[in-house]
């Protein structure tokens, strides 16, 4: 009973990556456009130490058909976002997420015009 557990210290802390309000703002409302269109049906969010990232699907079983990525060490570089396709390969990067997020809107004005 006499045991004394000590409080982590500040610098001890791990810095988790994560969207800011804004950001998962623009994504969900994206999301919903293709919920709406009947594309995606599913999606799924992971914070890690070195990326932070949103997983869509077509359908729950699948490999997810679109990832987007914050990476915040690569801010100074090409930029912390990265859209990723269904096998892994960058479709887009950069350091706002309105210009990585403007594939998926032209495939939606596509999919709402037909």
């Amino acid at each position: 009973m006499s045991v004394v557990t000590p409080f982590p210290h500040p610098r001890d802390r791990q810095v988790i990556a994560a969207f800011d309000r804004l950001e998962l703002q623009r994504i969900l409302d994206l999301y919903g456009r293709m919920v709406a269109a009947g594309h995606w049906r599913d999606y799924g969010l992971s914070f890690g130490p070195e990326v932070a990232t949103f997983v869509a699907f077509r359908r729950a079983a699948e490999r997810p058909e679109v990832r987007i990525e914050k990476r915040p060490r690569l801010r100074l570089k090409q930029g912390p976002f990265a859209l990723v396709g269904e096998h892994g390969a960058v479709l887009k990067r950069g350091h706002d997420l309105p210009g990585v997020l403007a594939p998926i809107e032209r495939r939606l004005l596509r999919l709402v015009e037909q």
